[in-house]
């Protein structure tokens, strides 16, 4: 039996399963909170509102390795709102694409892009 534990971090790509309630479901599991899905797994993420997605929010997108990551998907909630044109301009050079959405759309397009086997990662706002 392992002792390992994850402190919000489970290992690997995984499908978003469902969302709602100020949470996620995916890999067996559900959490409470925001979540950010890299390619090396799906971190919790402290971001309560589209506000607070910042450059230093997504450091772990940042600290995945060059090229792990070609497009962002922001979902920001019930509501589409737009990323800054710092955080914009933070991405391009950083040679992450981003399109920013609802939460639900943001969902079900990375799902989609996930089994395509796209370099695709998610920064995903709760929603109530």
């Amino acid at each position: 039996m392992s002792n390992t534990r994850y402190e919000g971090f489970i290992p690997g790509s995984h499908v978003i399963d469902g969302y709602g309630a100020g949470g996620f479901r995916f890999a067996d599991m559900s959490h409470r909170g925001s979540i950010l899905a890299l390619p090396t797994g799906i971190l919790a993420w402290s971001p309560l509102s589209a506000q607070e997605i910042t450059p230093g929010s997504l450091q772990a997108l940042f600290d995945a390795p060059k090229g792990s990551v070609e497009l962002l998907l922001i979902g920001t909630g019930r509501e589409l709102v737009p990323p800054t044109p710092e955080l914009r301009a933070v991405l391009r050079e950083a040679g992450v694409r981003v399109d920013s959405m609802a939460t639900g759309a943001a969902i079900s397009t990375y799902n989609i892009l996930l089994g395509e086997r796209r370099r695709v990662a998610a920064a995903l706002l709760a929603a109530p």
